[in-house]
Protein backbone atom coordinates (compact mmCIF):
# COMPACT_ATOMS: atom_id res chain seq x y z
CA UNK A 1 0.00 0.00 0.00
CA UNK A 2 1.15 3.54 -0.75
CA UNK A 3 2.92 5.06 2.27
CA UNK A 4 1.81 8.55 1.23
CA UNK A 5 -1.82 7.40 1.27
CA UNK A 6 -1.40 5.89 4.73
CA UNK A 7 0.18 9.11 6.00
CA UNK A 8 -2.57 11.26 4.53
CA UNK A 9 -5.28 9.08 6.13
CA UNK A 10 -3.54 9.19 9.49
CA UNK A 11 -3.66 12.98 9.54
CA UNK A 12 -7.05 13.36 7.85
CA UNK A 13 -9.17 13.08 11.00
CA UNK A 14 -6.95 15.37 13.17
CA UNK A 15 -6.86 17.85 10.29
CA UNK A 16 -10.64 17.91 9.95
CA UNK A 17 -11.07 18.30 13.71
CA UNK A 18 -8.58 21.20 13.77
CA UNK A 19 -10.32 22.85 10.81
CA UNK A 20 -13.71 22.51 12.52
CA UNK A 21 -12.36 24.08 15.71
CA UNK A 22 -10.86 26.97 13.75
CA UNK A 23 -13.99 27.50 11.65
CA UNK A 24 -16.14 27.87 14.77
CA UNK A 25 -13.59 29.91 16.76
CA UNK A 26 -15.36 33.31 16.41
CA UNK A 27 -18.49 31.75 17.96
CA UNK A 28 -16.84 31.05 21.31
CA UNK A 29 -13.40 32.68 21.25
CA UNK A 30 -12.55 36.13 22.55
CA UNK A 31 -11.58 39.01 20.27
CA UNK A 32 -7.94 38.66 21.33
CA UNK A 33 -7.97 34.94 20.46
CA UNK A 34 -9.40 35.59 17.01
CA UNK A 35 -6.78 38.27 16.31
CA UNK A 36 -3.96 36.04 17.63
CA UNK A 37 -5.02 33.04 15.54
CA UNK A 38 -5.30 35.29 12.48
CA UNK A 39 -1.69 36.40 12.98
CA UNK A 40 -0.58 32.80 13.47
CA UNK A 41 -2.36 31.76 10.27
CA UNK A 42 -0.63 34.60 8.41
CA UNK A 43 2.80 33.35 9.49
CA UNK A 44 1.85 29.75 8.68
CA UNK A 45 0.87 30.83 5.17
CA UNK A 46 4.17 32.67 4.69
CA UNK A 47 6.22 29.74 6.02
CA UNK A 48 4.43 27.02 4.05
CA UNK A 49 4.45 29.18 0.89
CA UNK A 50 8.21 29.60 1.27
CA UNK A 51 8.60 25.82 1.66
CA UNK A 52 6.63 25.16 -1.56
CA UNK A 53 9.55 26.54 -3.55
CA UNK A 54 12.63 26.54 -1.34
CA UNK A 55 11.99 23.19 0.38
CA UNK A 56 12.28 20.82 -2.59
CA UNK A 57 14.59 22.94 -4.77
CA UNK A 58 17.06 24.02 -2.09
CA UNK A 59 17.01 27.65 -3.32
CA UNK A 60 17.12 30.15 -0.42
CA UNK A 61 14.53 32.77 -1.36
CA UNK A 62 14.36 35.92 0.75
CA UNK A 63 11.69 37.58 -1.39
CA UNK A 64 8.74 36.76 0.88
CA UNK A 65 8.48 40.35 2.11
CA UNK A 66 8.35 41.59 -1.50
CA UNK A 67 5.35 39.45 -2.46
CA UNK A 68 3.65 39.99 0.90
CA UNK A 69 4.16 43.75 0.59
CA UNK A 70 2.86 43.86 -2.99
CA UNK A 71 -0.31 42.20 -1.72
CA UNK A 72 -0.59 44.82 1.02
CA UNK A 73 -0.20 47.72 -1.40
CA UNK A 74 -2.63 46.19 -3.87
CA UNK A 75 -5.27 46.18 -1.15
CA UNK A 76 -4.37 49.76 -0.25
CA UNK A 77 -4.90 50.91 -3.84
CA UNK A 78 -8.13 48.97 -4.42
CA UNK A 79 -9.59 49.51 -0.95
CA UNK A 80 -8.74 53.06 0.18
CA UNK A 81 -10.54 54.41 3.22
CA UNK A 82 -12.29 56.92 0.97
CA UNK A 83 -14.27 54.12 -0.69
CA UNK A 84 -13.89 50.43 -1.51
CA UNK A 85 -13.55 49.89 -5.27
CA UNK A 86 -14.01 46.09 -5.36
CA UNK A 87 -15.37 43.34 -3.07
CA UNK A 88 -12.83 42.06 -0.56
CA UNK A 89 -12.49 38.50 -1.96
CA UNK A 90 -11.85 39.96 -5.43
CA UNK A 91 -9.17 42.27 -4.02
CA UNK A 92 -7.48 39.35 -2.26
CA UNK A 93 -7.51 37.31 -5.48
CA UNK A 94 -6.11 40.19 -7.53
CA UNK A 95 -3.36 40.79 -4.95
CA UNK A 96 -2.38 37.13 -5.11
CA UNK A 97 -2.28 37.15 -8.90
CA UNK A 98 -0.18 40.33 -9.05
CA UNK A 99 2.31 38.87 -6.58
CA UNK A 100 2.37 35.64 -8.57
CA UNK A 101 3.02 37.47 -11.84
CA UNK A 102 5.81 39.47 -10.21
CA UNK A 103 7.38 36.23 -8.98
CA UNK A 104 7.15 34.67 -12.44
CA UNK A 105 8.81 37.72 -14.00
CA UNK A 106 11.56 37.85 -11.37
CA UNK A 107 12.01 34.09 -11.44
CA UNK A 108 12.38 33.99 -15.21
CA UNK A 109 15.20 36.52 -14.94
CA UNK A 110 17.00 35.27 -11.82
CA UNK A 111 16.35 31.57 -11.27
CA UNK A 112 19.47 30.73 -13.23
CA UNK A 113 21.38 32.14 -10.27
CA UNK A 114 22.25 29.77 -7.46
CA UNK A 115 23.31 29.76 -3.85
CA UNK A 116 24.16 33.01 -2.14
CA UNK A 117 23.70 35.02 -5.36
CA UNK A 118 20.02 34.09 -5.60
CA UNK A 119 19.47 34.80 -1.88
CA UNK A 120 21.10 38.23 -2.15
CA UNK A 121 19.09 39.17 -5.24
CA UNK A 122 15.76 38.10 -3.76
CA UNK A 123 16.43 40.09 -0.60
CA UNK A 124 17.52 43.04 -2.76
CA UNK A 125 14.16 42.83 -4.53
CA UNK A 126 12.45 43.77 -1.25
CA UNK A 127 14.57 46.89 -0.93
CA UNK A 128 14.18 47.85 -4.60
CA UNK A 129 10.39 47.78 -4.44
CA UNK A 130 10.38 49.63 -1.11
CA UNK A 131 12.65 52.40 -2.41
CA UNK A 132 10.65 52.78 -5.63
CA UNK A 133 7.43 53.18 -3.64
CA UNK A 134 9.07 55.67 -1.27
CA UNK A 135 10.28 57.75 -4.23
CA UNK A 136 6.82 57.60 -5.84
CA UNK A 137 5.07 58.72 -2.66
CA UNK A 138 7.48 61.51 -1.78
CA UNK A 139 8.14 62.87 -5.28
CA UNK A 140 4.94 62.13 -7.22
CA UNK A 141 1.97 61.81 -4.85
CA UNK A 142 3.59 63.89 -2.06
CA UNK A 143 2.18 61.57 0.56
CA UNK A 144 3.50 59.07 3.06
CA UNK A 145 1.62 55.80 3.33
CA UNK A 146 -2.03 54.94 2.71
CA UNK A 147 -5.14 54.26 4.74
CA UNK A 148 -7.10 51.09 4.02
CA UNK A 149 -10.76 50.31 4.61
CA UNK A 150 -11.26 48.76 8.04
CA UNK A 151 -12.71 45.24 7.91
CA UNK A 152 -14.10 43.44 10.97
CA UNK A 153 -11.85 40.84 12.60
CA UNK A 154 -14.14 37.86 11.95
CA UNK A 155 -14.14 38.52 8.20
CA UNK A 156 -10.35 38.86 8.17
CA UNK A 157 -10.08 35.61 10.14
CA UNK A 158 -12.33 33.60 7.81
CA UNK A 159 -10.63 34.82 4.65
CA UNK A 160 -7.21 34.07 6.15
CA UNK A 161 -8.47 30.60 7.09
CA UNK A 162 -9.70 30.10 3.52
CA UNK A 163 -6.28 31.06 2.13
CA UNK A 164 -4.67 28.60 4.55
CA UNK A 165 -6.95 25.73 3.47
CA UNK A 166 -6.35 26.49 -0.22
CA UNK A 167 -2.60 26.58 0.41
CA UNK A 168 -2.52 23.24 2.24
CA UNK A 169 -4.56 21.57 -0.52
CA UNK A 170 -2.20 23.02 -3.13
CA UNK A 171 0.88 21.72 -1.31
CA UNK A 172 -0.73 18.31 -0.82
CA UNK A 173 -1.59 17.86 -4.51
CA UNK A 174 1.78 19.22 -5.68
CA UNK A 175 3.63 16.68 -3.53
CA UNK A 176 1.54 13.82 -4.93
CA UNK A 177 1.90 14.89 -8.59
CA UNK A 178 4.51 14.42 -11.31
CA UNK A 179 5.20 18.13 -10.97
CA UNK A 180 6.20 17.52 -7.34
CA UNK A 181 8.50 14.69 -8.40
CA UNK A 182 10.15 17.04 -10.88
CA UNK A 183 10.70 19.54 -8.07
CA UNK A 184 12.29 16.90 -5.87
CA UNK A 185 14.60 15.77 -8.66
CA UNK A 186 15.70 19.38 -9.22
CA UNK A 187 16.61 19.67 -5.55
CA UNK A 188 18.55 16.40 -5.59
CA UNK A 189 20.49 17.06 -8.79
CA UNK A 190 19.49 19.87 -11.11
CA UNK A 191 21.78 18.82 -13.97
CA UNK A 192 20.54 15.24 -13.87
CA UNK A 193 16.94 16.46 -13.85
CA UNK A 194 17.60 18.56 -16.95
CA UNK A 195 19.16 15.57 -18.72
CA UNK A 196 16.05 13.47 -18.04
CA UNK A 197 13.94 15.95 -20.01
CA UNK A 198 12.59 18.16 -17.21
CA UNK A 199 12.27 21.82 -18.14
CA UNK A 200 14.09 22.91 -15.00
CA UNK A 201 13.66 26.67 -15.45
CA UNK A 202 9.94 26.43 -16.19
CA UNK A 203 9.26 24.19 -13.17
CA UNK A 204 11.16 26.54 -10.86
CA UNK A 205 9.45 29.65 -12.23
CA UNK A 206 5.95 28.16 -11.94
CA UNK A 207 6.59 27.00 -8.38
CA UNK A 208 8.02 30.39 -7.44
CA UNK A 209 4.87 32.02 -8.80
CA UNK A 210 2.53 29.65 -6.95
CA UNK A 211 4.25 30.33 -3.63
CA UNK A 212 4.02 34.10 -4.18
CA UNK A 213 0.26 33.96 -4.88
CA UNK A 214 -0.54 32.92 -1.32
CA UNK A 215 1.91 35.42 0.18
CA UNK A 216 0.27 38.26 -1.74
CA UNK A 217 -3.23 37.12 -0.79
CA UNK A 218 -2.26 37.00 2.90
CA UNK A 219 -0.76 40.48 2.63
CA UNK A 220 -3.94 41.89 1.10
CA UNK A 221 -6.21 40.66 3.88
CA UNK A 222 -3.77 41.74 6.60
CA UNK A 223 -3.73 45.28 5.18
CA UNK A 224 -7.41 45.61 6.08
CA UNK A 225 -6.60 44.81 9.71
CA UNK A 226 -3.69 47.21 9.99
CA UNK A 227 -5.72 50.00 8.25
CA UNK A 228 -2.59 52.17 7.74
CA UNK A 229 0.41 51.00 5.76
CA UNK A 230 3.55 52.52 4.27
CA UNK A 231 6.57 50.99 2.49
CA UNK A 232 8.41 50.39 5.77
CA UNK A 233 5.47 48.44 7.21
CA UNK A 234 4.62 46.53 4.03
CA UNK A 235 8.17 45.56 3.10
CA UNK A 236 9.51 44.83 6.57
CA UNK A 237 12.57 42.52 6.18
CA UNK A 238 11.25 40.39 9.05
CA UNK A 239 8.63 39.04 6.66
CA UNK A 240 11.48 37.61 4.59
CA UNK A 241 13.48 36.07 7.43
CA UNK A 242 10.73 34.88 9.78
CA UNK A 243 9.16 32.36 7.33
CA UNK A 244 12.58 30.80 6.74
CA UNK A 245 13.34 30.46 10.43
CA UNK A 246 9.85 29.17 11.20
CA UNK A 247 10.08 26.51 8.51
CA UNK A 248 13.53 25.39 9.68
CA UNK A 249 12.38 25.38 13.31
CA UNK A 250 9.38 23.17 12.51
CA UNK A 251 11.18 20.94 10.03
CA UNK A 252 10.68 20.78 6.29
CA UNK A 253 10.63 17.00 5.91
CA UNK A 254 6.89 16.76 6.49
CA UNK A 255 3.98 18.94 5.38
CA UNK A 256 2.98 19.72 8.97
CA UNK A 257 6.52 20.74 10.03
CA UNK A 258 6.38 24.38 8.87
CA UNK A 259 2.84 24.63 10.25
CA UNK A 260 4.00 23.61 13.72
CA UNK A 261 7.11 25.80 13.54
CA UNK A 262 5.18 28.88 12.41
CA UNK A 263 2.45 28.39 15.01
CA UNK A 264 4.95 28.05 17.89
CA UNK A 265 7.14 30.93 16.74
CA UNK A 266 4.21 33.27 16.06
CA UNK A 267 2.74 32.60 19.50
CA UNK A 268 6.17 32.95 21.09
CA UNK A 269 6.75 36.26 19.33
CA UNK A 270 3.36 37.61 20.43
CA UNK A 271 3.91 36.49 24.03
CA UNK A 272 7.46 37.83 24.31
CA UNK A 273 6.55 41.11 22.62
CA UNK A 274 3.74 41.63 25.13
CA UNK A 275 5.59 40.43 28.24
CA UNK A 276 9.10 41.74 27.49
CA UNK A 277 8.66 44.64 25.03
CA UNK A 278 12.28 45.83 25.42
CA UNK A 279 14.03 42.46 25.49
CA UNK A 280 11.85 40.20 23.35
CA UNK A 281 14.13 40.42 20.28
CA UNK A 282 17.13 39.34 22.37
CA UNK A 283 15.19 36.40 23.85
CA UNK A 284 13.84 35.58 20.42
CA UNK A 285 17.35 35.53 18.97
CA UNK A 286 18.61 33.20 21.70
CA UNK A 287 15.73 30.81 21.04
CA UNK A 288 16.54 30.85 17.32
CA UNK A 289 20.24 30.12 17.86
CA UNK A 290 19.48 27.24 20.23
CA UNK A 291 16.91 25.80 17.80
CA UNK A 292 19.30 25.96 14.84
CA UNK A 293 22.20 24.43 16.79
CA UNK A 294 20.35 21.64 18.57
CA UNK A 295 17.35 20.98 16.29
CA UNK A 296 18.87 20.47 12.82
CA UNK A 297 15.74 18.66 11.62
CA UNK A 298 13.32 20.89 13.47
CA UNK A 299 10.64 20.05 16.00
CA UNK A 300 9.23 17.33 13.75
CA UNK A 301 12.65 15.66 13.49
CA UNK A 302 13.00 15.74 17.30
CA UNK A 303 9.55 14.18 17.76
CA UNK A 304 10.31 11.46 15.22
CA UNK A 305 13.63 10.69 16.96
CA UNK A 306 11.91 10.41 20.35
CA UNK A 307 9.25 8.11 18.90
CA UNK A 308 11.92 5.88 17.35
CA UNK A 309 13.77 5.65 20.67
CA UNK A 310 10.54 4.82 22.48
CA UNK A 311 9.72 2.10 19.96
CA UNK A 312 13.23 0.63 20.19
CA UNK A 313 13.03 0.68 23.97
CA UNK A 314 9.66 -1.06 23.89
CA UNK A 315 10.94 -3.67 21.45
CA UNK A 316 14.05 -4.34 23.56
CA UNK A 317 11.95 -4.73 26.70
CA UNK A 318 9.58 -7.10 24.92
CA UNK A 319 12.49 -9.22 23.64
CA UNK A 320 13.99 -9.34 27.14
CA UNK A 321 10.72 -10.57 28.62
CA UNK A 322 10.41 -13.30 26.00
Amino acid sequence: MDITALTSRRFLVPGLITLTVLATLPLYGSLYTVILITTILMYIILAVSWVIFSGPTGYMSLASAAFFGVGIYTAAVLMPNTGQLLPLPVVVAIAGLISGLLAVLVGALTLRLRGIYFAIFTFGLVEIIKQVLLYWEFEVTHTRGRFVVLVDNDTVFYIMLGIFVALMLTVYFIRRSKFGLALQSIGENEEAAAHTGINVTMVKVITFGISAIFMGAAGAIMATRWTYIDPYIAFNPLFSFMPVLMAIFGGMGQLYGPVIGAAIFAYLQETLQTTFPYYYMLIFGIVLVVAILYLPNGIVGLIQKLIQRWRKGGSAEQNANT
